[in-house]
């Protein structure tokens, strides 16, 4: 059953985001428009990569007393990011197409702050169990962050960022 759940586990990972962008790119929406993710979905994905991690480190049961901060920070960091989308998705509508370049850079700056200060929420969060992890768990928490937080967006979490060997 445990073989079965990470291979479920392991699909979900490298199917979520063929997934997602096939939902985005679906023949049922009108040309142009984008598929706005539900919260719902968002919710559901977050618990598929915190699943994926959690299956592909294989704790044991000492290593499993730190995980519960590393879901939350988890958790939180993707509520904070669906928070800026939103708040992102409001302010463009608000620009009626006009574009000031100074606004747009300290905007931008604003974002990364935020971003910047969640990241270290995170590496706080996962530093425990990351140094109760074993050599191969390392090197897999390193793949699976960085291919569960890798969303082309900023979010190369992972081994080229410091999390394995």
């Amino acid at each position: 059953m445990r073989k079965r759940f990470l291979m479920a586990a392991a699909t979900a990972v490298f199917l979520i985001p063929s997934l997602s962008c096939a939902i985005a790119a679906g023949p049922e929406q009108p040309q142009g428009e984008h598929y706005r993710v539900s919260e719902e979905d968002r919710a559901a994905f977050t618990d598929a990569r915190i699943a994926a991690l959690k299956a592909g480190l294989k704790l044991t049961q000492a290593q499993e007393k730190n995980w519960p901060t590393l879901e939350t920070a988890i958790r939180e960091e993707a509520k904070a990011r669906a928070a800026r989308v939103a708040e992102w998705r409001e302010k463009s509508k608000d620009h009626d197409g006009q574009h000031n370049a100074i606004d747009a850079l300290q905007a931008r700056a604003k974002g990364l702050e935020a971003r910047a200060a969640e990241l270290v929420k995170l590496a706080s969060a996962a530093k425990p169990l990351y140094d109760s992890l074993d050599d191969g768990q390392k090197h897999r928490f390193g793949v699976l962050l960085h291919t569960l937080g890798g969303r082309g967006h900023g979010g190369h979490w992972g081994h080229r960022d410091g999390w394995s060997k």
